[in-house]
């Protein structure tokens, strides 16, 4: 059949005549009519989307997964200067999208900051975050709003940090005892900063006299967070995920087991204790409350406030893990990086003994003042970003990044570490050098994600939660070890700033240090 016999007979069937009876007329206007519609076809601007960013071959099936090396925050800044600020890499068969410039980690951290603010859970992830029921995994909906309101403006906001001034403060002094008690021996900087940080944050969740689970706690963040570190094959192939081929969901699984016993066993133990005070006709606890008794009285609210048990859990989980790992990994980084530069710890101590006096301890109201050691910690965190990739984002539709396309559900990956040591923007990169902040009028306010040249902590409604403490407890640790102690690496041992990547960017040699009395009067550390 011809195409004048198809057109024809389309025409007779709308309008529902016999093709014979068709006029030459009709079939005229007929032809014209396909003709326009072609024509207006032809004519109406393109409504296709940009392209995709570029990017390496992949091989069929798995990807680029075969050539992806161990340290991906290196490869990833190599690739960069191949395939520009914005690339692809398949993996398996997820789509993965880099940034490696502030220009558009702007666009998606701030300007386009709703749309990217969703996760794209892991294996792993989904298993620690009770299905992404917390803040750091969940998606950005009400019930994630609702969590962060109650953890900012519960927790840590600037009212109960103060609140809880006494806390820190007690379990530093410990710390510092402790670690005189080890005076001329070897001692593991990130262990002492780990049971100090993680001290902190009992007392916070249960109050004062709470129980110790610093040893457990830490021996299960290190499980998780090498767990975390592992490539896993269920997450770049879904459909394989039944078989667990790397062990990830069973090993989580254990590690998830042993935290719910923790942390199952505050809960346990605070409903028992508040029956037996309501039982002796005591009441509700007059005062401050913990956060632990903030959650459960938000736990029967019915003003859309309420709580869940499992929510409660994923919450404490997120201040317990996150809390502890982050701010300790960068502890040791500050340590190491004052360790290896000598002028830098020369100025730092300096700068305690014209603050804090030789004969005296550091306090919190002190810490305001330490500019250098606070610009030193900067400086730590623009070379060793704790996060180097911060928690991967995921677009909730497609959009333009860069001229680019970047698809929805795609995995985005903000390259601070690149970003952080690009010579566009920073003079000498690679050099260790605190003086850079403080030559900067806006040293105090870094933190806050708006200078895309420098957000460790992240930026827009994603900025990490926890930040306030955690910049209290570095400056805190830090200034009372280097205050109270001189350090030296034990004898033959040579200094080694070597990562591990992962999650979170670690020391790949633990930082063993030998500590000796710098302060006149011993009484201070007892």
């Amino acid at each position: 059949m011809t195409q004048s016999n198809i057109l024809v007979l389309l025409w007779s069937s709308i309008m529902g005549i016999n093709k014979y009876e068709l006029t030459p007329t009709l079939l005229l206007i007929t032809i014209s009519l396909v003709m326009l519609c072609v024509l207006c076809y032809k004519l109406t601007p393109s409504t296709s989307s940009p392209p995709l960013p570029p990017g390496p071959l992949s091989l069929p099936v798995v990807g680029y997964l075969p050539f992806l090396g161990p340290d991906m925050h290196k490869q990833f800044t190599t690739m960069a200067r191949t395939y520009g600020p914005i690339f692809k890499v398949q993996l398996g068969s997820k789509l993965h999208i880099v940034i490696n410039s502030p220009e558009l980690a702007k666009v998606v951290a701030r300007d386009q900051d709703h749309t990217f603010a969703n996760r794209n859970l892991t294996v792993a992830a989904s298993i620690i975050s009770y299905g992404g029921q917390d803040i750091v995994w969940s998606n950005n909906n009400s019930h994630w709003r609702k969590l962060r309101k109650i953890f900012v403006h519960e927790a840590l906001s600037n009212k109960n940090l103060d609140a809880c001034s006494s806390f820190r403060s007690d379990e530093v002094r410990k710390t510092i005892k402790n670690v005189f008690g080890k005076i001329g021996t070897e001692v593991d900087i990130k262990h002492v900063s780990f049971l100090t940080e993680s001290n902190v944050l009992t007392s916070m969740i249960l109050g004062a006299g709470s129980r110790d689970v610093g040893e457990e706690l830490q021996m299960v963040s290190m499980n998780i967070n090498e767990i975390f570190g592992r490539p896993n094959m269920s997450d770049f192939f879904p459909h394989l995920a039944w078989f667990d081929m790397q062990g990830v969901e069973r090993d989580m699984k254990k590690q998830l087991k042993m935290m719910d016993r923790i942390i199952e066993s505050m809960i346990e133990d605070r409903i028992k204790s508040n029956s037996e005070k309501l039982q002796d006709g005591v009441g509700d606890r007059e005062g401050k409350k913990d956060f632990l008794q903030i959650l459960l009285d938000l736990k029967s609210q019915e003003d859309g406030t309420s709580l869940d048990i499992t929510h409660i859990k994923a919450l404490l989980m997120d201040t317990m893990l996150a809390g502890t790992e982050t701010t300790t990994t960068l502890m040791e980084w500050v340590m190491a990086e004052i360790m290896q530069n000598p002028d830098v710890m020369k100025k730092v101590q300096e700068e305690l003994a014209k603050v804090v006096g030789l004969n005296n301890m550091v306090e919190e109201s002190h810490l305001p003042k330490l500019q250098y050691l606070d610009a030193t910690i900067k400086e730590t965190l623009r070379l060793h970003p704790v996060v180097p990739f911060l928690i991967p984002r995921s677009p909730s539709k497609d959009c333009t990044v860069g001229a680019y396309t970047v698809p929805k559900d795609s995995t985005i990956f903000l390259n601070v570490w690149s970003i952080h040591r690009d010579p566009r923007y920073w003079d000498n990169p690679l050099e260790f050098n605190p003086m850079r902040f403080l030559s900067c009028q806006e040293t105090r306010n870094w933190y806050n994600g708006n200078n895309l040249n420098f957000f460790p902590f992240g930026s827009g409604r994603r900025l990490c939660p926890g930040l306030p403490l955690a910049e209290k407890m570095v400056m805190f640790i830090s200034a009372s070890l280097l205050h109270s102690f001189d350090w030296s690496l034990p004898k033959g041992e040579e200094h080694d700033l070597s990562e591990k990547f992962g999650v979170t960017l670690m020391k790949l040699k633990p930082l063993i240090a030998i500590p000796s009395q710098r302060l006149s009067y011993t009484s201070l550390y007892i």
